[in-house]
């Protein structure tokens, strides 16, 4: 017995190397336990101007929707790559966002940081003929597009509360938009409503009733804008973190067929600053935390709004721009395409990566438009 394994041991590879040949490989599963969109992959672009500053640094040059570099021939092929990829716009900002469009007489202003302003900035300003171009890019690299409104127009801070906002979002400036955008004939999958004001918010808070009959008057806009039901975009809420009890009251509120994408936000590894991130990363025990909440996501669609589809709308593992030193690393991987299995078997049906690019965590390098290796992973 001895020696016919030895002789076995060297045969083998050499007949390996003379009579190598492509195996294909057929998986017939008999069940499925979840489906996946079409576009399932996303990635996000953000409002952040050069001035975001974390930790001491600031990572997103000209990365923002206002000044990314729309012509650079990387950015069009990685997102070309994908036919299609998912793109997101939106972020902290977004409604601190006016359109300038129509017979409007907002002003259109820039992002100037100010210390009492939303996460620190003034508001700022989408010119048309900025959309056009970014719409340009769309249209040549075919590009899926969830556009994030501005869902703070026409509400006040609560004088018991400055974290609350109240009253009814007023929808002027965000239907100028859409008429706009409807009469050019830029193709947008899905509209969503506000960035993070679910739950107990981020900066500010919306409470689920107003924020349900918000959306419905969303939808019916979108309903009249686009009356062709085979091309009219979805409408997406609440994008922010999952609060069992604010997402079941928002879904009992808004009702049937309303809300077509419940999406949520995922920043599971903590902040960027810290020192264990790494460490986080590679530990499954730690990664499998966060099943619990696309479980219970799944329970919220199931009891109160099986007509929804759950989507995670942004994760970039770490908040506050990502890990300096991680999160564009090849060990990022380790989350990310954990987390994309995850999401899949939860029946998630979309995800989108904060960031395609900007922050620490952009698929792409925000200086050199290279690919990180995350982005490579996605093939």
């Amino acid at each position: 017995m001895e020696s016919r394994a030895v002789i076995c041991y060297l045969v083998l590879p050499f007949l390996c190397l003379c009579f190598a040949e492509e195996v294909k490989v057929i998986v017939k599963g008999a069940t499925s336990i979840a489906e996946t969109d079409e576009a399932f992959i996303c990635a996000t672009l953000d409002w952040w101007p050069e001035t975001k500053c974390n930790y001491n640094q600031c990572p997103w040059g000209k990365a923002g929707v206002l000044n990314l570099d729309l012509e650079n021939k990387i950015l069009a092929n990685a997102i070309k790559a994908f036919r299609p990829l998912r793109i997101r716009i939106g972020g902290s900002l977004q409604d601190q966002v006016v359109y300038k469009v129509g017979t409007s007489d907002l002003e259109c202003p820039q992002f100037k940081s100010i210390h009492n302003g939303l996460f620190g900035f003034s508001k700022g300003c989408l010119p048309m003929d900025r959309w056009d171009l970014m719409n340009k890019l769309f249209n040549e690299t075919g590009a899926k597009i969830t556009f994030g409104l501005n869902a703070l127009m026409g509400r006040m801070v609560s004088k018991d509360d400055d974290s609350l906002m109240l009253g009814e979002w007023d929808p002027k400036n965000a239907l100028d938009f859409m008429k706009y955008t409807a009469s050019k004939g830029y193709k947008i999958d899905s509209y969503e409503l506000g960035n993070e004001l679910c739950g107990s918010g981020v900066s500010k808070r919306v409470k689920a009733e107003q924020y349900g009959r918000d959306i419905i008057v969303l939808k019916k806009l979108v309903q009249e804008l686009y009356p062709d039901p085979f091309t009219q975009p979805k409408v997406l809420g609440p994008a922010g973190f999952y609060d069992k009890q604010w997402f079941n009251v928002f879904l009992q509120t808004s009702g049937p067929h309303v809300v077509d994408g419940l999406t949520h936000h995922i920043y599971n590894l903590g902040a960027g600053v810290d020192p264990s991130l790494i460490n986080k990363i590679q530990d499954p025990n730690f990664l499998d935390q966060i099943a619990q909440t696309y479980k219970d996501i799944s329970g919220s669609i199931k009891s109160y709004g099986p007509w929804s589809r759950a989507w995670v709308g942004e994760a970039g593992g770490a908040y506050n721009s990502g890990g300096k030193y991680v999160s564009h690393s090849f060990v990022d991987g380790f989350w990310y395409l954990d987390q994309l299995g995850m999401t899949s078997a939860f029946n998630h049906k979309v995800f989108c990566r904060q960031s395609l690019i900007g922050g620490n965590y952009g698929l792409l390098d925000t200086t050199t438009f290279i690919p990180n290796p995350d982005y490579y992973g996605l093939d």
